[in-house]
């Protein structure tokens, strides 16, 4: 199985244009790209859905590309969770297992409070850190 990389990519996104938007320029699809090293198409396909969360927009004209609508230190890590993500974490089985066995009458209860867990302590960490604090974090680990 592997593992989802859409908050990562999302994480880098926005980080990115704080960036930017710190040097006054605005983002744009094809640098972002370049630093995820992806398709820009694949890039839109992001900002679309950050924009329709709120996080960022389109400017056109003179100077388009994209923008934050928030400083980077009011994003935190759950907005972007939600914008791109926002499902349970862990999911049960497909088809109900069978409840006449033992373990099948019983596994859904017990995953259930190990996943609300799991859940609830993710989403507290993901709140508690900022798209400010990524930046920061990653000009620290260059200068260290």
């Amino acid at each position: 199985m592997s593992a989802n990389s859409r908050l990562t990519i999302a994480a880098h996104v926005l980080t990115w244009m704080a960036m930017d938007q710190e040097s006054g320029r605005v983002a744009t699809s094809d640098r972002i790209a370049e630093s995820v090293q992806t398709n820009p198409v694949v890039i839109r396909r992001y900002l679309g859905e950050l924009r329709a969360a709120g996080l960022v927009e389109a400017r056109r004209g003179a100077g388009a590309g994209w923008r934050l609508t928030r400083e980077p230190a009011e994003v935190t890590l759950l907005d972007v969770y939600r914008a791109v993500e926002d499902g349970p974490l862990f999911a049960m089985h497909a088809t109900p297992p069978n409840l006449g066995c033992p373990v099948g009458s019983g596994i859904r209860p017990a995953l259930g409070e190990v996943y609300a867990g799991v859940e609830e302590r993710l989403r507290a960490q993901l709140a508690a850190t900022t798209i400010a604090d990524l930046l920061n974090d990653i000009r620290g680990s260059k200068n260290g």
